[in-house]
This record gives C-alpha cells, sequence and structure tokens, in this order.
C-alpha cells in the first residue's frame, strides 16, 4: 500500500468556488451547476508526482498525464478534470475570454484545481517557467477537446449529463467536491477555520 500523501487537513483548507455563466458555445458550469473548485495549499510543495499519481487512484481518478495548460481556451465535453500543480506558479483563466463572468486565477505548487465538464480554461502566464500539472480524470473516461465553435452544439448539450465525481479527488468520502452550495456558501460557519470564496455571476 502507497504511503498516506499529507494533505492540508480540511478544518484548515482554503477552498474557492465559482460558478462561472454560459457564454456563446462554451457551457462552463450553468448546465450542471457544480463549481470550479481551487484548493489552496492543498499538498505540500515537496510532494512528488508520483506521490499524487499513487494517490489519486483510491478515489477513483485516474492520472494521465504531466504537463502545462494549453494556452487556447478549451472545454471538455466528455469528463471533469483534476489538475494538481506539481510545479511552477502560473495565471489561468476560466470561463472564455470574452466572457463577463470570467475568472482569472493564480496558481502555484501545492494547490489543486477541479474542472468541472463544460468550463473553458486556459493559461494565461507561465510566471516562473517550468509550470506544470498532473491531469486527471474520473476512472474510466476519456477527454475530448472543444473550443466554443459552431458545430460543437451537440458536445455542449452532452455537458450537463456526465456524472459528478463520487468521491472528492484528494479526500476521499468527505471534501469540497461532495459539499453542496449551500454548504460552501455557510463553510465558513460550519468548518472551523475554512475560507471558502465564492463567486458567481448571472
Amino acid at each position: 500500500m502507497p504511503p498516506k500523501l499529507s494533505l492540508t487537513p480540511l478544518s484548515s483548507l482554503r477552498v474557492s468556488a465559482h460558478y462561472i455563466p454560459s457564454h456563446s458555445l462554451i457551457p462552463n458550469t450553468a448546465p450542471h451547476g457544480h463549481p470550479l473548485l481551487i484548493y489552496h495549499s492543498c499538498f505540500p510543495n515537496s510532494t512528488s508526482p508520483s506521490a499524487l499519481e499513487l494517490h489519486l487512484p483510491s478515489n477513483n481518478i485516474t492520472p494521465q498525464w504531466r504537463y502545462t495548460m494549453y494556452t487556447t481556451s478549451h472545454y471538455h465535453s466528455t469528463t471533469h478534470e483534476v489538475l494538481c500543480i506539481v510545479s511552477g506558479h502560473a495565471r489561468l483563466l476560466f470561463g472564455g475570454e470574452q466572457n463577463p463572468g470570467k475568472i482569472e486565477a493564480e496558481v502555484r505548487v501545492g494547490d489543486v484545481v477541479v474542472v468541472p465538464a463544460g468550463v473553458a480554461h486556459r493559461l494565461l502566464e507561465d510566471v516562473e517557467g517550468g509550470f506544470e500539472m498532473v491531469g486527471s480524470y474520473p476512472k474510466g473516461c476519456s477527454w475530448d477537446m472543444c473550443y466554443g465553435k459552431e458545430g460543437e452544439e451537440g458536445k455542449a448539450a452532452a455537458v450537463k449529463d456526465v456524472k459528478w465525481l463520487d468521491k472528492d479527488p484528494l479526500y476521499g468520502d468527505d471534501g469540497p467536491v461532495l459539499w453542496s452550495k449551500e454548504i460552501l456558501e455557510s463553510a465558513k460557519s460550519t468548518k472551523s477555520g475554512l475560507d471558502c470564496t465564492l463567486s458567481a455571476s448571472t
């Protein structure tokens, strides 16, 4: 059995949750209502990619690659995506460049981003050079590439039917992926020390 991954306790984990409206032909979170989630400083900077790759399958998540993020906005219509930052520091854009409800976020080593199906994402800036993530997907899922272009309407419509995660990718039977919007909104009072930031655009 692999050694247990050292994770920030849920009681002190800082989480950002973003509900991003659809824009043009990019679905974002609107069809299914699952937020973009960022776990800040979820694991120590010293954590190796292989340690994450050993841990994630215990929560029904399959690591598939180590790489940076593409600089073109794209989304996946067939699967949700789990991105564990293992090197560097970057600025990312979610929701599409022309979307008034877009989100810009800075991530760095130790952060985890859960990107729901349909949410457009791209790299804006590799701040230090060498930005790298472990990219993973729910067991049995394969990813596609969609860009919000004409002809992708069927793929955009399919986003709402992608099954949500049955375990938190890092924490298992508890964790932000499994919390309802109401729980996230009341997280500060129900989870001692938890800092949960929500944003929503209509």
